[in-house]
């Protein structure tokens, strides 16, 4: 059973422990002070299945040309997806600007604080809803991420794989979550787990929670979470077509909105399936070319497949007109567009196989 006295006994060496090693990041106010709830926003959304550190970079782009809410709920959805670019989880960024415009027209630019306000926005799930509302603006509200998880579960050595655990988890966290400073204790908790009760070799001797930690107390903290087997991910198979023009542009596309990659700019390509016939690639080419397969592959993975492209190269006349659902990206603008990273993959594979503007072009 939960003793209810540990509450006072983590959560006063925590906040201490915060107060003197937070970390510094660009998005958040220093131990007490009040946190700007764009900036809270903003990280939160970024920070979904990604590394501080390669958010840090966007966070502060996305800042400079938009510096407040209402300036990006006025940009181009367009130009948001090129900011956006590489970062992953596109849908992420169109619920971005979504909730941008829901927060600047129907809120007059001001993020609602109550959790249960913030969960109604485009993009805001029960954990960055939390978050938002306990660092942003003082709720006592149960933020839960994976280094949260990862401290609760060894704090109270949960015996329960992952994810059956994770009622348990939160039910743990909210037990310890205060009334005072809720946003400051949200993040300590989080700086915890990113920086002491890491998942290899926690470094037990210098954590807070130390006394109280039951993980520890048995001898073996790392092995808590206990992680439940993961299925393996399927894997599916597709071509890429980069074919490079005379002129030096490159033939583009737009993805469908909605979907995968939704509202991104791709090289064209074919539908990706466990059961791609490779065979009948150049026969679903966007445009009649004499195409070169590459040798290899471009690999990269999903949340839910693992993806294998075969990458077709071919270059054609400078006169050539795109077909209607494609377009022709100019020499020197191809980087500027709003490429996924696995697109960036098929460009850098046709690129180091040397399709330039310096290779002899093959016409049909």
């Amino acid at each position: 059973m939960y003793d209810v006295s540990l509450k006072s006994s983590h959560g006063r060496p925590l906040l201490a422990w915060y107060d003197r090693h937070a970390r510094a990041l660009p998005w958040r106010a220093p131990p007490g002070r009040a946190s700007d709830p764009y900036a809270v926003w903003l990280s939160e959304i970024m920070l979904q299945q990604t590394t501080v550190a390669a958010v840090i970079p966007y966070f502060s782009a996305f800042l400079t040309r938009w510096p407040g809410v209402e300036a990006l709920a006025a940009a181009p959805v367009e130009e948001v997806m090129r900011q956006w670019a590489g970062l992953g989880y596109y849908a992420r960024a169109r619920n971005l600007h979504a909730c941008a415009r829901v927060v600047a027209g129907r809120f007059g630019g001001r993020f609602p604080e109550e959790e249960a306000a913030l969960r109604a926005l485009p993009g805001l799930g029960p954990y960055t809803a939390a978050a938002v509302a306990a660092i942003a603006f003082g709720r006592r509200a149960v933020v839960v991420d994976g280094n949260v998880e990862r401290v609760i579960a060894r704090l109270f050595a949960i015996e329960t794989p992952l994810p059956a655990a994770k009622p348990l988890i939160r039910e743990r966290a909210a037990a310890l979550t205060p009334q005072a400073r809720p946003g400051d204790h949200a993040q300590a908790m989080m700086d915890l787990g990113a920086t002491i009760c890491t998942p290899k070799n926690p470094a037990c001797a210098i954590c807070p929670l130390s006394p109280a930690c039951a993980g520890r107390a048995g001898g073996d903290p790392a092995r808590f979470p206990v992680k439940g087997q993961k299925p393996a991910r399927p894997q599916r198979r597709g071509a890429a077509f980069f074919i490079l023009r005379g002129d030096g542009a490159v033939l583009v596309r737009t993805r469908p909105r909605k979907g995968l990659l939704g509202g991104m700019t791709e090289i064209p390509g074919t539908p990706w399936s466990a059961d791609f016939d490779a065979s009948a690639a150049r026969r679903l080419a966007p445009m009649k070319a004499r195409y070169r397969r590459l040798d290899g592959f471009v690999e990269h993975g999903f949340t839910h497949f693992e993806l294998q492209l075969s990458i077709y190269v071919a270059e054609v006349e400078a006169g050539r007109r795109a077909p209607d659902d494609c377009r022709w990206a100019a020499a020197g603008s191809l980087d500027a567009q709003a490429l996924p990273s696995l697109m960036r993959k098929v460009i850098e594979a046709a690129r180091s196989a040397g399709v330039s503007r310096e290779t002899p072009p093959c016409f049909t």
